[in-house]
């Protein structure tokens, strides 16, 4: 380093508030194009596996160069991670390491989980539901009730909003103002979507004969909500 150099980064250590971390270097410029590459992933990879939630893209942009694609970033960590135990999956609008479904069973054994209640899988009922929920919301529990021409109990919303798949929406313009109900990022994460575009086009089931509100009420749902894609899943 040159004793200009040497003076600026001195000079820069004075004006940096002393709460304030070292400029972290994005460009990497001093590295050859794989180096900086490895490094970038390196540090894509490093934030994602730190982080218990899903990780935004604008996040991820901030730890490599501007002209840096996130998309071959994801690519490549993924290609590395063939084979391997964890995965890198984009759900809940970011990403997220996850062991593969086939060793879920290994980890609850290792750890001694049990499936509580909380954590149970949903009845036919419940994910019916649910799957309402996601397709109609913001929806209320009395519309719920009379779209399955019974009553939807207070006990089967409190199973769902105890395993965070839905949450209180706005109030409902009707008599009452009651309160609606729509889905969370934990809904999203759970059944491996990213948002809810993900989900089946409900009209395209609709026209294809797959799925009415007759098969729903007869309880046949789309495999997509069927089985959760998170299930059996942990962080990684």
């Amino acid at each position: 380093m040159t004793m200009a150099a040497d003076q600026i980064e001195h000079d820069d250590d004075r004006t940096r508030p002393a709460d304030q971390p070292p400029l972290l270097d994005t460009e990497l410029e001093h590295l050859p194009p794989e180096l900086r590459w490895r490094e970038w992933m390196g540090r894509v990879e490093a934030v994602i596996f730190a982080s218990s939630d899903p990780v935004p893209r604008e996040v991820l942009a901030k730890v490599v160069g501007r002209n840096c694609n996130i998309d071959l970033i994801i690519d490549d960590i993924r290609e590395d991670l063939r084979g391997r135990p964890y995965e890198l999956v984009k759900v809940a609008g970011g990403f997220q390491h996850r062991t593969r479904p086939a060793f879920a069973e290994a980890i609850r054994v290792a750890s001694g989980q049990k499936m509580d209640k909380a954590s149970r899988p949903l009845s036919q009922t419940e994910a019916l539901v649910l799957m309402t929920i996601a397709y109609f919301q913001p929806i209320t529990r009395a519309e719920l009730s009379s779209f399955f021409a019974k009553e939807i109990s207070r006990d089967l919303i409190a199973v769902l909003r105890g395993q965070d798949f839905i949450a209180s929406g706005p109030r409902s313009p009707t008599p009452g103002a009651p309160y609606t109900y729509v889905t969370t990022k934990t809904f999203l994460s759970h059944f491996g979507l990213d948002t809810l575009r993900d989900l089946p086009d409900f009209e395209a089931l609709e026209d294809a004969g797959l799925l009415s509100k007759h098969k729903l009420l007869a309880g046949e749902i789309p495999m997509a909500l069927a089985t959760g894609g998170g299930e059996g899943e942990g962080e990684e």
